[in-house]
């Protein structure tokens, strides 16, 4: 099974820079997007064999989130079940007979770590999510997860050290995680590459230096560990300031 994420960083600006010859070439089973920007209606794709599925922020050119399937789920939910985060459309998971498929956009604790209080609410939340979906089958966790969990994962982690998305909470909370029983699937096949990016800014030609940060993921249940065949970044892939991930999975 081939899975692709990708933070598309808007999902109609990113049409116009090649979307679907990106997608028809990667040919994912399943294909998870982030920060898609849209509302309902506001753009239809023709995907034929996909099923699609979306979940869109309150608020207009913001969040949200979409996965298109060529699997057909026994069920879909949209969001955590909990008010407080399930107006941003970060969300969507999907249950197929072996396993839960769970697609995310992990709110950014933003400059100044203005946001991190609730951040820290939503992977406290999300972390008892995931354990209650694991206790019933195992997990496929993706998306945009807004941190680089070591010092690895970024070009320079000495002057962002502290910054949103690379502060000791955020990383904390992916090392409290990976401690409850999921894996990092990139990390358990690549443990000491380096260079390995899947964000870079838009400022100081950073995509062209390669000045990154690995903060896309595919996670998974550690007892789907043996069935994991390979784990992608796909940084030859434009059309965002992300570039897609992957997965193969033996399921």
């Amino acid at each position: 099974m081939h899975l692709i994420s990708w933070n598309v960083n808007g999902l109609r600006a990113c049409i116009k820079k090649g979307f679907e010859e990106s997608f028809a070439a990667l040919d994912g089973d399943i294909f998870c997007l982030q920060e898609t920007k849209l509302q309902p209606g506001q753009v239809e794709l023709n995907l034929p064999g996909y099923r699609q599925y979306w979940n869109s922020a309150e608020k207009k050119g913001y969040s949200g989130t979409a996965v298109f399937s060529r699997l057909e789920p026994l069920r879909v939910t949209y969001g955590m079940g909990i008010g407080a985060h399930d107006h941003e459309g970060r969300l969507i998971t999907l249950e197929f007979p072996r396993f839960y498929l769970v697609c995310c956009y992990t709110p950014n604790a933003q400059d100044g770590l203005r946001r991190i209080d609730y951040r820290m609410q939503w992977e406290d939340d999300l972390q008892a999510y995931l354990m209650e979906l694991d206790g019933k089958k195992p997990v496929v966790y993706t998306g945009d997860l807004n941190v680089a969990h070591e010092e690895i994962d970024l070009k320079n982690p000495g002057p962002n050290r502290g910054n949103a998305g690379f502060s000791d909470q955020e990383r904390g909370k992916m090392t409290a995680l990976l401690s409850s029983g999921f894996t990092d699937t990139f990390r358990y096949l690549y443990p000491d590459r380096t260079g390995a990016y899947s964000w870079w800014s838009y400022r100081f030609h950073a995509r062209e230096n390669n000045a990154g940060w690995r903060i896309d993921y595919f996670i998974v249940s550690d007892r789907l560990r043996a069935q994991i065949q390979a784990a992608e970044i796909y940084s030859e892939i434009y059309g965002s300031d992300h570039c897609p991930v992957g997965l193969e999975l033996t399921l």
